[in-house]
């Protein structure tokens, strides 16, 4: 439970935010205090009505706070609407290495009619391998807006339409695991 200091007055600061048009505020006492702290957005509406929560870390850089992306989750209700009867669902969770640290992806694929469990692990595979390859190369940041357009879950779905057609192809979890010190 935290103290409250009695006579201290909150305010409002901003919180410089990547990946986001938006401005956050945050409602605190002072910016050392939201050293460490997380900031959840709900990005539903910069993103056309997919439901999706980005999780950054506050952090205090040079008397000011600068928020870092380390998590964006699809919220289960947005899944949940675009299932529909006579169709199955493929979904994994592995890590991957990424340019500047690791992290976890979970993608999620809905098919557009009921297939084998062959089929399913081919789809699988395919996205296992394809999603490795893609997250090599690139750093985090380019990863995180990459998902956020939509870009990443397009070439995906382009891809693993050779094994099956599927009727959605989304990214569910990215989360960043372990960041490698890079020396620029």
């Amino acid at each position: 439970m935290a103290v409250v200091k009695k006579g201290v007055k909150k305010s409002f600061f901003e919180v410089q935010a990547p990946l986001t048009g938006s401005k956050i505020s945050v409602y605190c006492t002072s910016l050392e205090e939201l050293d460490g702290k997380t900031v959840i957005l709900d990005m539903s509406r910069n993103l056309r009505g997919k439901n999706v929560e980005l999780i950054y870390k506050l952090q205090f850089v040079e008397g000011a706070i600068v928020a870092e992306p380390i998590r964006l989750v699809v919220v289960g209700s947005y899944i949940r609407r675009a299932m529909r009867r006579g169709s199955d669902y493929v979904e994994d969770s592995f890590s991957v290495v990424c340019r500047d640290g690791n992290a976890v992806i979970k993608p999620f694929m809905i098919t557009r009619k009921k297939v084998s469990r062959a089929v399913q692990q081919a789809l699988r595979l395919g996205t296992r391998e394809q999603l490795e390859s893609y997250c090599k190369i690139r750093t985090r940041q380019e990863l995180f807006s990459d998902i956020m357009a939509g870009k990443l879950q397009k070439e995906l779905s382009l891809k693993l339409k050779k094994i099956y057609p599927l009727a959605f192809c989304e990214i569910r979890v990215f989360e960043l695991v372990k960041e490698k010190n890079v020396i620029v």
